[in-house]
């Protein structure tokens, strides 16, 4: 089992697949799904980013907890491409939206990942799927099953695009999804993609689990990541190095380069 942090920061992207089969926007077309995560792989990992995270974001609107075998088998295709075509030493996560961790797990065991993102691994939200709780029990005895222990938990603390339950308090959240939850790393985000994370709340994150690593994973850009890294020991950035700063552009390289100039030379 590599050590993930042992470069810190650890600065990550995001390949935004398009819509794979099976979902209300796939076009047909499988060879182009996976040109375009190769396009993107390589333009993060040129540019200078330590790794990144494969996420079927294309496939709106999401499966609660439990998407299809199709979906799987596409992820496990493209995402063993990637570790094939750029070798060993990026780190690959897997992402399976828009809570299955099960399926991200094998995923990640078949396809050579180090991580997978959950986005509820303990306790409850409510989302656009319905209310969403937390696996974490059946995630780390699957792992454990599976014999996938070189596979790490990121687990997200008070996810994106959810409302969290009344008297909801991150630090306490934080502290279950590390201490009873057992994820290997935490990710405070802001509300939505895109969106900055609260520094009040990374801060209170980061001093709740003073000895697991805590990443934002949304909103960095060139301008705002070295504030971001004085907290964090990671981020995950997707929107703000695509073409123009859209989403469901490719990414721009140069964007990238700008990032990880701003992060290393802060």
């Amino acid at each position: 089992m590599r050590d993930l942090f042992s470069k810190t920061p650890l600065l990550l992207g995001v390949v935004h697949l398009g819509a794979l089969p099976g979902s209300p926007r796939f076009d047909g077309d499988r060879s182009e799904r996976l040109r375009a995560a190769r396009t993107d792989a390589e333009a993060l990992i040129g540019g200078g980013l330590d790794g990144f995270v494969v996420e079927n974001f294309g496939d709106r609107p999401f499966h609660r907890d439990e998407v299809e075998p199709i979906t799987v088998a596409e992820m496990a295709r493209i995402v063993a491409d990637l570790r094939t075509q750029l070798g060993p030493d990026p780190v690959l996560g897997v992402n399976v939206l828009r809570n299955d961790a099960r399926s991200a797990l094998a995923v990640a065991a078949a396809g050579g990942a180090d991580f997978i993102r959950v986005n509820v691994h303990t306790g409850a939200m409510l989302t656009d799927q319905g209310s969403i709780e937390g696996r974490a029990d059946r995630t780390l005895r699957d792992r454990r099953r599976w014999e996938a222990h070189q596979v790490r938990i990121f687990a997200d603390v008070g996810v994106k695009h959810a409302l969290r339950p009344p008297q909801f308090d991150i630090a306490e959240a934080a502290r279950e999804t590390a201490g009873r939850g057992l994820a290997d790393a935490l990710i405070v985000s802001g509300v939505a993609t895109g969106a900055p994370a609260d520094l009040h709340e990374l801060s209170t994150v980061v001093q709740a689990v003073p000895q697991t690593p805590v990443l934002v994973g949304s909103g960095a850009d060139a301008t705002s990541i070295a504030s971001i890294l004085e907290l964090a020991q990671g981020v995950i950035v997707g929107t703000s190095i695509k073409e123009g700063g859209e989403v469901s552009r490719p990414v721009d390289v140069e964007r990238v380069r700008r990032l990880v100039a701003a992060a290393r030379n802060r």
